[in-house]
């Protein structure tokens, strides 16, 4: 990593480009059996300080994730009832925070006017009924495809922070820049520990670099939106009861 004398500049990132050979491979392959599943990073309830990537058999723990951001989305998901330990499907789900669907009916909904997705419209009378979570996909060096991070409302404001003031304000893209993502503890108002995402810029990708990652990007994006319309919401995207935004 070379550094100049404000922005470190990455010029060393080990990727698995995602090729035309390497995507024939995989549709042929993976033909009839769905699409290639995405290791998911659950955040920590009580205030925890390390993220669980992978099964719950043998998960993978982590203080930090250090990588890419190659694509984010909006995900709003909403439950009629409190949450009862299954996996029941949401009663509405929207994967890009602007228009949802009713699971048993199919109706359109607009999220921006929903009765649910305002404030005040929780049980607890605080947040919303309907939960506005963000789905990051994070390449990590050596990987060939990103593991999944969904934040929950209360880091959100952190993200939004660092992506506006440490990304765009910059002239960058978040696939552009080299991400740390590490967790902090903080108690909701009726002090319950909760953990939250704090994010930090460790530099920026060379151009050489950015260049060389554009086609694993772009077929993400294609698998992301695939994989968010074929298969369940995760459980790890259930309401929090330790969040303070619910």
């Amino acid at each position: 990593m070379a550094k100049g004398t404000e922005i470190a500049i990455v010029d060393k990132f080990e990727i698995t480009n995602i090729n035309d050979d390497i995507k024939a491979v995989i549709v042929e392959e993976m033909d009839g059996l769905g699409t290639i599943p995405f290791e998911i990073v659950k955040m920590p309830s009580g205030g925890g300080l390390t993220f669980q990537i992978g099964d719950d058999d043998d998960p993978e723990i982590e203080k930090e994730l250090r990588g890419v951001i190659v694509y984010h989305h909006p995900v709003n998901t909403f439950w009629r009832e409190s949450y009862s330990g299954n996996n029941a499907q949401p009663d509405c789900a929207s994967y890009d925070g602007k228009t949802g669907v009713r699971t048993e009916t199919g109706e359109v909904v607009d999220c921006e006017s929903c009765p649910y997705n305002q404030y005040g419209s929780a049980e607890n009378g605080r947040g919303k009924a309907c939960k506005n979570s963000h789905r990051l996909y994070i390449l990590r060096e050596g990987e060939m495809i990103p593991v999944i991070l969904s934040l929950p409302p209360s880091s959100l404001k952190e993200l939004k922070n660092y992506i506006a003031k440490k990304i765009v304000l910059k002239g960058r893209r978040a696939f552009e820049c080299l991400t740390k993502i590490t967790l902090k503890k903080d108690v909701n108002a009726d002090g319950i520990a909760y953990s939250k995402a704090v994010f930090s810029k460790e530099g920026e990708l060379s151009r050489e670099i950015v260049d060389s990652l554009m086609p694993t990007i772009e077929w993400i994006k294609e698998m992301a939106l695939s994989e968010s319309m074929a298969r369940p919401i995760d459980i790890e995207e259930k309401i929090d009861e330790d969040d303070p935004f619910r």
